[in-house]
C-alpha cells in the first residue's frame, strides 16, 4: 500500500523520545516488510508490545489435499459450507498452491475472546453477506456487503459482526496484495485511467487506545499452524501511527468497468495483484456496442493460469445453472467458454447486472478435501449440447 497516512498521536520525528503526560514513555514499533526496505508503518504503544506470558498448544490448520494434479473443470456450491460459530474454525480452504489459497467461511459470531494475526500471508476478505467492524491495532474499518478487506500480514485484528448470516471469500497471499502497477504513476498515485482511485478506499479510523494488563490471547497463523500466544498487554494500545503499510477496504460497487465496442478481455476487470496471481471484479456494465458485437466471452484456453470465479449476485450471462456463492474452476491448458446457448442469448443485449470475483493463479491449483465436499462432480460435462 504505497500511500502515506497518519493517525492519532505521534512525535514530530521518528525514533525520538515520546512521553506521556505523566513523564513515562510511549513505545515505538516498526511494522515493516522486506526487512527494513519495504513498505512500513511506525506504531506507538502505551506498553511494550513484546511481553509474552505463555505459549499454548499449536493447532494444525494445513489444508489436506485431495486432488493435486487436476485437469477437470469443477463447480463448487459454496453456500453448502456449514455455518460455524468461530471465525477461524469456519475458514475452509477450497483451492490452493504455493502462492495463494482460496477459502470460504460462514462464521456466525464475532471474535470477542481472542485476536488473530496471519504472520505469513496478506489476506483479502470479500464480504458476500454480513456487516460489522474490522478492528485492528491501527484502527477500525466498518465493513458491509461487497467490501474487499485488505489486511497485510502481521496486522492483529478482530472481526466484530453485526450479523449472524455471514458469508466470506478469503484469499490468502504469500506476497503483498496491491493495486495493479499499471493503474499507478511513478509516485504511486492512481492514474486518471484507472477504474478506481484513492477516494474509493476506506482507511482505518482511529479509536482510543485500550490500556490495561492481563491475559490477551493472540492466535497467530504461521507455517500452517495456529500458535496460541498469551500477551500481558492489550494489542490495541496504539495511541498513533504513520506510514504506508496498513489495512484498508474497497467496495466492489465502486469499481468502474472499462468497456469497448467489442468484448474486452478479463484484464480490464483487474482489481488487485500479487505474485503469480491476479484478482478481478466483474461488475454491472454496458455491453459492447459494435453493431455485430457478441457480448459473451469467446472460447479461450488459459495456457498459463487456472481461472477461479466466485459468483456473487445477478444474471451470470455466460453460464447456465449458476447461483450465488458458487465457485467455478477452469484449469490451465483446457479450453472453456460460454455454455450452450449463452452466446446466442447475449447477442443484442445492452448490459449486465452481474457481480463476481475472479482469481487467476499462474500456477496450477490443488483441490482440498474441504473443497471436494462442495464439488458437484459433473461440471466438466456442462458444455455438451444435450445439457442445455
Amino acid at each position: 500500500m504505497p500511500y502515506y497516512h497518519q493517525s492519532g498521536s505521534i512525535p514530530p520525528k521518528r525514533h525520538t523520545v515520546f512521553k506521556k503526560a505523566d513523564g513515562s514513555f510511549y513505545y515505538e514499533q516498526l511494522f515493516g516488510s522486506e526487512g527494513f526496505s519495504g513498505d512500513s508503518a511506525l506504531l506507538y504503544h502505551l506498553e511494550r508490545p513484546t511481553q509474552v506470558k505463555e505459549i499454548r498448544e499449536k493447532i494444525d490448520v494445513r489444508p489436506k489435499i485431495a486432488v493435486e494434479h487436476n485437469v477437470q473443470a469443477r463447480k463448487f456450491v459454496g453456500f453448502n459450507l456449514p455455518t460455524e460459530k468461530d471465525f477461524l474454525s469456519a475458514r475452509k480452504t477450497v483451492l490452493c498452491n504455493s502462492d495463494v489459497a482460496i477459502a470460504l467461511a460462514s462464521p456466525s459470531s464475532s471474535m470477542h475472546d481472542y485476536f488473530y494475526k496471519n504472520a505469513m500471508s496478506d489476506e483479502c476478505i470479500f464480504v458476500h453477506r454480513g456487516s460489522g467492524i474490522l478492528r485492528t491495532m491501527m484502527g477500525e474499518i466498518r465493513f458491509e456487503y461487497g467490501d474487499y478487506l485488505i489486511i497485510p500480514k502481521g496486522v492483529i485484528y478482530q472481526l466484530l459482526f453485526d450479523t449472524t448470516d455471514n458469508r466470506l471469500l478469503i484469499i490468502e497471499s504469500n506476497s503483498a496484495i496491491e493495486p495493479p502497477k499499471r493503474y499507478l504513476n511513478k509516485r504511486g498515485q492512481f492514474l486518471e485511467s484507472s477504474p478506481y482511485c484513492e477516494r474509493d478506499l476506506k482507511l482505518p479510523q482511529h479509536f482510543d487506545p485500550v490500556a490495561g494488563r492481563g491475559d490477551f490471547m493472540v492466535k497467530i497463523k504461521k507455517q500452517g499452524f495456529i500458535h496460541q500466544v498469551v500477551y500481558a498487554t492489550h494489542p490495541f494500545d496504539v495511541v498513533g501511527w504513520d506510514g504506508c503499510l496498513y489495512p484498508y477496504a474497497f467496495n466492489i460497487h465502486n469499481f468502474e468497468p472499462i468497456t469497448g465496442r467489442i468484448h474486452q478481455p478479463p484484464p480490464v476487470h483487474q482489481t488487485f495483484q500479487g505474485h503469480n496471481y491476479v484478482i478481478c471484479s466483474f461488475c454491472p456494465r454496458l455491453y459492447d456496442y459494435h453493431p455485430d458485437a457478441i457480448p459473451a466471452p469467446y472460447n479461450h484456453s488459459n495456457l498459463d493460469s487456472d481461472e477461479v470465479i466466485y459468483y456473487v449476485e445477478g444474471d451470470f450471462m455466460s453460464r447456465n445453472d449458476i447461483d450465488q456463492g458458487y465457485i467455478t474452476l477452469h484449469p490451465s491448458g483446457i479450453p472453456h467458454g460460454p455454455h450452450p446457448g449463452a452466446m446466442e442469448r447475449s447477442i443484442g443485449k445492452k448490459g449486465t447486472a452481474e457481480f463476481a470475483v475472479m482469481v487467476d493463479p499462474f500456477r496450477p491449483l490443488s483441490i482440498t478435501e474441504d473443497g471436494l465436499k462442495l464439488d458437484t462432480g459433473d461440471y466438466f460435462r456442462s458444455w455438451l449440447d444435450d445439457q442445455h
